[in-house]
């Protein structure tokens, strides 16, 4: 089931709770102890600065799919833990990147030293609005591999092969600080096929992640289906557990067409040169009200792509982000800038909240 920590930094007590977070999620994923230790600092050091920096904000530490799919290879999953805060934002990404630069009377070298132990690691900040931290630790740093953003934080010059010019990334969010999530997020690769899911467990609680859970597994075995079909997959193997809406959305190499065929609450908007738009699910409950049809909805794939699918824990009126930038950013990182600008005290989360985008690799193949 999708074991999610939430951590809530607004005391220094809560440093060590990131900390603990990640060694917890580190032995989920089978990390040895020098990539746990990796994955602790880093938390440690990502709550420190939400503390020094924005006065506190939000870890959330998780074990996801890779931000890549590599050719030929089962992909693993990595220990992600993402940092967002509504603070003051930073002026110069760059500089505070670099070791030795300080707004806070420090010595600075707490998001350089990140950067440099982590898989992946990409900052989103705009001053006014905050920021978003995100690093991923897998269980070996393979040299060259890492995936840094474009935009000035540096990355490989060969990076891993990946199966199609597309990369995935997702956060979670359990109701109420809750152990599980009811949601939970994957995506496939089969042949020139790669395809992304969310899927919404009933209700909230273990029960609900037990049918999303059986929803990533049944996934796993029919990623070479089109997405309706996949769809009528997951309805029967669901069948014993409580249901699940689920979106489906499949990109095709070979065509450059991107299918998508939902059915529940789950939202889906794509992105494209003529701005967003949503694409419908069908009503019902995969694994108990399945609908006769399901239509599959498409559309041409570009580099100027970006694709959102979230639960119902999203604010069903949430305003797609306006910066054409966002886009080059880890896809994880879209997403907790989608979770963090669509949340208020105003407007309480009432359940789970599962955002998983996909978008293009960038043209110089950054991943």
């Amino acid at each position: 089931m999708p074991r999610v920590w939430d951590v809530p930094v607004h005391d220094s007590t809560r440093v060590r709770d990131a900390r603990v977070a990640a060694e917890g999620a580190a032995a989920l994923a089978g990390l040895d102890r020098n990539r746990t230790a990796a994955a602790a600092l880093v938390a440690t050091e990502l709550a420190t600065n939400l503390l020094k920096h924005a006065k506190g904000g939000q870890l959330l530490i998780e074990t996801v799919p890779p931000p890549v799919l590599p050719a030929g290879q089962e992909a693993t999953s990595v220990v992600q833990i993402a940092a967002i805060d509504h603070g003051p934002g930073m002026t110069d990404v760059p500089a505070a990147l670099r070791d030795g630069f300080s707004t806070a009377s420090t010595l600075g070298a707490g998001l350089g030293a990140c950067r440099r132990i982590t898989d992946d690691f990409d900052l989103h900040s705009v001053p006014g609005r905050g920021t978003v931290a995100l690093a991923r630790i897998g269980t070996t740093r393979a040299g060259g591999a890492r995936a840094d953003s474009a935009r000035g934080l540096g990355h490989a010059a060969s990076p891993a092969p990946v199966a199609a010019a597309v990369r995935a990334g997702g956060v979670n969010i359990p109701f109420a600080g809750a152990e599980f999530s009811g949601d939970a997020w994957a995506w496939v690769r089969s042949g020139h096929r790669t395809t992304l899911m969310l899927a919404d467990g009933l209700g909230h609680g273990p029960d609900a992640a037990r049918a999303s859970s059986a929803a990533v597994e049944a996934l796993r075995r029919s990623g070479h289906l089109p997405p309706a079909e996949v769809l009528r997959y997951l309805d029967a193997e669901l069948r014993p557990t409580r249901g699940a809406a689920v979106a489906v959305a499949q990109l095709d190499a070979e065509t450059g067409r991107l299918s998508f065929s939902g059915i529940g609450n789950i939202g889906a908007r794509l992105r494209t040169g003529e701005g967003w738009r949503p694409l419908l699910s069908r009503p019902g409950i995969v694994g108990a009200h399945r609908p006769t049809t399901i239509p599959e909805h498409h559309a041409t794939w570009g580099a100027d792509c970006l694709l959102v699918l979230h639960s119902d824990g999203l604010p069903s009126r949430w305003t797609p982000p306006a910066d054409a930038c966002l886009a080059s950013f880890d896809p994880a990182v879209i997403a907790s800038v989608t979770v963090r600008d669509a949340s208020s005290s105003a407007r309480p989360v009432r359940d789970d909240t599962a955002v998983a985008v996909l978008s293009p690799v960038p043209p110089d193949g950054t991943p």
